[in-house]
């Protein structure tokens, strides 16, 4: 059984890195993360063409959601399309952090044909790894322990490989979203100890990467203000990691909390733009402090979301109206915002310019 790994250690890593500058990834032509990697609906044409977009503004990561139905379904072909998203990847000079489970949207997910998408619905075909009933069912955790040791196995040792998220998310989820307390112990009863477990799976194939899992949900100024969930995923983690939607002024606040955990920094979500976290608000805050990024979204497709969260509404930014929520291309390659795309081209080579 490996150990986590200590701060100094952590910052080694992230020393070696560049200044890691991604997206969210799914492909267009993808609901979820099961018609992206289903063997019926996988398509390397699509990826390798959406991911040379990535590269060509400059982002040098991604972040992908796997899915422990997938493994249950055909590990051996599982982690060959695995493999064939990497060696992509790895072509147009992007390394990618793998995500093993996810708590939000929905929570029955099914293998086979994915829905189509409902019209003006964000993110309408999205689906939880574990579904609840599995979550709920101990006796079915030995296969999601098979899951994880199966694919950090492979891939533990691989340098295409950049990090690995154990959970999304963890205290997401429709059973949540209303913040009901009693809501939330169940499902920080539920998700705990599994998470901890998953941490432990992944870390005992011994993994030349760090393993992270990002908090997203109220006031990190001190330690005892993080809920059991929160203080798990952190406690946990070699490197710390956050989701961010907000302004420029809190996004830093946040980066400013964290630091005092003493760990590398990541922000695996961020980019909303009603909500005004832009690339020109984040990046250059995010570039100072050494924070790596990953924005959600790249191409607009089947995910949706382009279009806002339910009943999102900032009347101070009424400006943005007309602007996609998240995503940066649209499906023929063309850019939503001309500006936009110069500004990211322009800080990441300014960002090697000055490595």
């Amino acid at each position: 059984m490996g150990n986590r790994w200590t701060p100094e250690a952590a910052h080694r890593w992230f020393a070696r890195q560049p200044w890691l500058v991604g997206c969210n990834f799914t492909p267009s032509n993808a609901i979820n993360q099961l018609e992206m990697w289903q063997a019926g609906s996988f398509d390397l044409a699509t990826i390798d063409r959406e991911l040379e977009l990535a590269a060509s503004v400059g982002m040098n990561s991604v972040r992908v959601y796997l899915h422990d139905l997938l493994w249950l379904d055909d590990a051996a072909a599982f982690l060959a399309r695995i493999d064939a998203f990497l060696a992509v990847a790895d072509r147009h000079g992007i390394r990618t952090m793998l995500v093993l489970f996810d708590s939000c949207w929905h929570p029955e997910p099914a293998l086979g044909p994915q829905p189509q998408p409902r019209e003006g619905v964000h993110n309408s075909g999205w689906v939880q790894s574990p579904g609840v009933a599995v979550l709920r069912n101990p006796d079915e955790h030995a296969r999601l322990e098979d899951y994880v040791r199966g694919v950090v196995g492979r891939f533990g040792q691989d340098q295409r490989v950049l990090a690995w998220d154990i959970w999304n998310e963890p205290d997401n989820g429709p059973e949540v979203a209303l913040c009901d307390p009693a809501a939330l112990k169940a499902k920080a009863d539920l998700v705990v100890p599994l998470l901890v477990e998953a941490f432990g799976w992944a870390r005992a194939m011994q993994p030349m990467q760090p393993l992270t899992s990002g908090i997203w949900l109220g006031d990190w100024s001190a330690p005892d203000l993080l809920s059991p969930i929160q203080q798990a995923q952190t406690s946990h983690s070699d490197v710390i990691s956050f989701h961010n939607y907000g302004i420029a002024e809190d996004f830093a606040q946040r980066v400013k909390w964290l630091k005092t955990m003493g760990r590398p920094l990541l922000c695996t979500e961020y980019m909303a733009r009603p909500a005004g976290s832009t690339f020109q608000a984040i990046l250059p805050i995010a570039k100072e402090e050494q924070v790596g990024t990953f924005c959600w979204g790249l191409v607009k497709g089947k995910t949706q979301t382009h279009l806002p969260w339910d009943k999102w509404e900032n009347p101070n930014l009424e400006g943005l109206k007309e602007k996609w929520f998240h995503d940066i291309f649209d499906a023929d390659g063309t850019p939503h915002d001309e500006s936009e795309v110069a500004f990211l081209r322009l800080i990441n080579r300014l960002d090697e310019m000055t490595a």
